[in-house]
Parts: structure tokens; sequence; C-alpha cells
């Protein structure tokens, strides 16, 4: 992720941990799937890349063991401090616009982080430049457009409110240069940068606790936004986190995708 005012979701707010939160239990399972089949093991030396939280972080720490090495970057590393112990090395890193943090390493992995990002296209170059040769990486990232309805079922009121205030939510990120069709096009992307044995799938959450905290703490985190752009009235975005807390909704997020790939082993 990057620094500057066009990131919407800042890391510094109090809304971010309930994020970060609700993301790990909504997609570490996905995303230690995916890790273990690539093969993670100890004596790896592993970039994670935008950590935001240490779910993904402390589960790689513990794979790698104390041989290995995860170095976790991010643009503000406030929520890694907990992590920040070997064989974890917290750095403040742009991945969009700063060399890697090194080189040779045997797994890059970011998720949910290069829709956010302005030149994606460096930022993905500069992850395989990072790898070893035969090195893996994994890219898990959003696609908003291909589902973009927070309640797929709408069936009344509350729902029509809650895809309403979705399509701003999508408005402000596209109006901050966040790819919303980005996720679809991981596979292609990594075939196109030279990556072999490229395989795709993608994890869409339907409903439970974890999508309604995760809206929650969105909304209330981007409410002034809303509210400064015309998109939505104080008196709405109440009455559509009361309606949240009813527990009664069936609250989606988009679909993710999980893209991975290897580096020839002949660079």
């Amino acid at each position: 992720m990057t620094h500057g005012d066009g990131y919407l979701l800042d890391n510094r707010q109090t809304e971010a941990g309930e994020r970060f939160d609700a993301f790990a239990h909504l997609f570490d399972p996905t995303t230690f799937r995916h890790l273990d089949a690539l093969g993670a093991r100890r004596g790896w030396r592993c970039w994670e890349v935008g950590a935001g939280g240490t779910s993904v972080v402390s589960w790689l720490a513990g794979r790698v063991g104390p041989t290995g090495q995860v170095v976790a970057t991010d643009i503000d590393t406030t929520r890694l401090a907990a992590a920040a112990r070997p064989p974890v090395e917290v750095r403040v890193h742009d991945v969009g616009a700063e060399e890697p943090p090194g080189e040779g390493f045997d797994l890059v992995h970011a998720r949910l982080v290069l829709v956010h990002v302005p030149d994606r296209h460096k930022a993905l170059r500069s992850m395989i430049a990072a790898l070893r040769p035969g090195g893996r990486l994994l890219l898990e990232d959003a696609d908003p457009a291909l589902q973009p309805l927070l309640c797929p079922d709408e069936h009344g009121p509350a729902e029509e409110l809650a895809n309403r205030l979705r399509r701003g939510f999508r408005r402000l990120l596209a109006d901050r240069g966040a790819d919303l069709s980005y996720g679809r096009t991981l596979p292609r992307l990594l075939r196109e940068a030279g990556l072999h044995q490229v395989e795709a799938d993608a994890y869409f959450p339907v409903t439970s606790a974890a999508c309604a905290a995760l809206e929650s703490a969105t909304v209330r985190q981007i409410r002034d936004r809303l509210v400064a752009a015309g998109l939505a009235t104080d008196e709405e975005i109440d009455r559509h986190l009361a309606n949240v807390a009813t527990g009664t909704m069936d609250l989606a997020t988009a679909p993710m995708f999980s893209a991975w790939g290897r580096k020839d082993r002949k660079e």
C-alpha cells in the first residue's frame, strides 16, 4: 500500500484493527491453504508485502522457524509491532515506489494490497525480481466489479440501502485509483510476467459474522468521506449500521482471487 491522500482505508484509524481481524477470519484459511500447497517450510525466506496485521506473518514465522526469515513490510507498521521478533523483520516500505527489501526470497505473498497501489505493474515486477530462481509468488486480491452487491439478495429496504452505500464505497475507491476489476486479471498478469505453473481460484464469502463486522468497520471508517461526497447522509449511515447490527442481513464481500506461479529456475 502507498502513502498519500489516495489511500482510502488508513491503517492508523481505529477501525483498521477491526477490519484486519475480519479479514483474518474470512481469508486466512484460504491463504494458509495456498501457502501450505506452495511448500512453505522450515528455512525459507519469505516477503509478506503490505502485511497490515499479524496473522499471516505469524503463520509464516511458525513455518519457516528459527532458520528462516519473514520480512514483513507496509507503509505503516504500527500494527506489526507485536510480530517484530526473530524470524520476523518488520520494515516500512512502499512496494509501488521502492526497491525490494532484499532478494533471493523463496516466497513472496501479498493479500488485498495491489488493488490499492497506483503503480501495480511496478509493484508486481518488484516482487518477481525479489524471488530466487524457482521461487513462488502468491497474489490475492479482490474483484468488487465482478460481484458489486453487498446484499446479493436485495429483498427489502435495508438491503437496498446497503447496496446503495456499497456503490458509494466503490466510487470512492475508484476515484482514488483502485482497480475494481483487478482480481480477475491476476492469472494473466503472472503469465505475462514470465511465471510458470500459474494457477488461480477465488473465494466468495456470502454471509457470516465476520462479513458483518467488516462492513460495520468499513462504513464507520469511510463515513465522513461518504457524507462529504454526497453519497450518503449521516441518517442513512446510522440506519445502515443499525441494520447491520441486527445480525439478520446476508452481507457478502467481494470475491478474493488467489493466483500463484513459479519463477523460472534458469534465471
